[in-house]
């Protein structure tokens, strides 16, 4: 679990009560002060922090078993320290002189296998975002200087940023019907799916099939693991939040929601959105409580939709009665927003 510590020493004082009572109600982990009689005023739910600055690797086992130690990394001397102290400490905050996340990498690579929490002092909030990521594991734990408390819960939003998981269903297919040439959408990520992974993709808004991504091996052509051949351009896709997008809507840089067959999820970035012209078929499928699902997809072999198990099914192969796996949404949708307003989809 992701966590923060707000930097108040440099707060000005007309400002301080506000930031702290915004790290308290945003659940902030900790507060790091000079100010004695502030730390003692904070409530149990809020740590006071007073880091020790760490002089040298062999004074590292004199600090007791809650120290928190202070690396300044400007160095190859003082890199090596915050490798050994981020290994030894309970935690260990680190700053680091170089703006590249390469010496964040390298104190991470050491501390991988070690119980101690890395926090990460961070100059701003787009700096914070990056080092949660880094190296895929990111820093433990953020340490910023707020300059006001919107600052502070902007923070705590952005540890609140994960992908929880979704619930998925059994759909069953009703028909498939072949139509002519119309527009489909790849979605070409800046990751690799897993063999069990697709995106979540439907003609109406209260539900979308698991579309299977080209993880899987394709007779006269190479797997393309960070495609999913989504649908036709007016389908909705389920993206983070919740929020839906139309797939003609997606462009370089926009997130997505990889979804797999247990419904595990997880934001993937869209390197490009790719629009051709092909022959189309429809898939209509329905829950076991009646609710209609819509898939309009490319008419060919190739395009796979995944089943129960992560089983994988060519759509071109579907027949009435197969099982797919699905999302069913409780929301109409307006501009991607969910909303609880009357809506008919036929």
């Amino acid at each position: 679990m992701k966590f923060a510590w707000i930097d108040v020493r440099a707060v000005p004082q007309p400002r301080l009560e506000s930031i702290v009572d915004a790290a308290v109600h945003a659940r902030i982990r900790g507060v790091l002060s000079d100010d004695e009689g502030l730390l003692a005023a904070l409530p149990p739910t809020v740590h006071g922090v007073t880091p020790t600055v760490v002089a040298a690797e062999d004074g590292l086992h004199d600090l007791g078993p809650d120290a928190v130690g202070w690396v300044d990394v400007h160095d190859d001397r003082t890199l090596r320290l915050a490798c050994a102290a981020a290994v030894t400490l309970p935690y260990t905050v680190v700053r680091f002189a170089d703006p590249t996340k390469i010496p964040l990498e390298i104190v991470l690579a050491a501390a991988d296998r070690s119980p101690g929490k890395l926090v990460t002092a961070c100059a701003d909030l787009a700096e914070a975002a990056v080092v949660l990521d880094v190296l895929e594991r990111g820093s433990d734990g953020i340490l910023f200087a707020p300059a006001d408390a919107s600052e502070v819960f902007a923070l705590a939003r952005l540890l609140e940023a994960g992908s929880p998981p979704l619930e998925l269903t059994t759909l069953t297919v009703d028909r498939v019907e072949h139509h002519g040439l119309g527009d489909r959408v790849c979605v070409d990520t800046c990751t690799h799916f897993a063999e069990d992974e697709g995106i979540l993709v439907g003609s109406y808004s209260t539900g979308f099939i698991l579309c299977c991504s080209e993880t899987h091996p394709l007779p006269y052509m190479p797997t393309r693991p960070f495609r999913v051949n989504a649908g036709a351009l007016h389908s909705y896709v389920l993206g983070p939040d919740n929020r839906t997008n139309y797939l003609s809507e997606l462009r370089s840089g926009s997130t997505a929601l990889a979804v797999n067959a247990e419904g595990r999820t997880r934001r993937v970035v869209v390197g490009r959105a790719k629009l051709e012209s092909r022959p189309l078929l429809t898939i209509t499928a329905r829950s076991a409580g009646g609710v209609v699902v819509s898939l309009t997809v490319q008419d060919d072999w190739h395009v796979r939709v995944l089943g129960p198990g992560g089983k994988v099914l060519n759509v071109t192969e579907l027949r009435q009665g197969d099982e797919l796996l699905g999302h069913l949404a409780t929301d109409q949708r307006h501009v991607g927003l969910p909303i609880g307003e009357f809506c008919k989809e036929t």
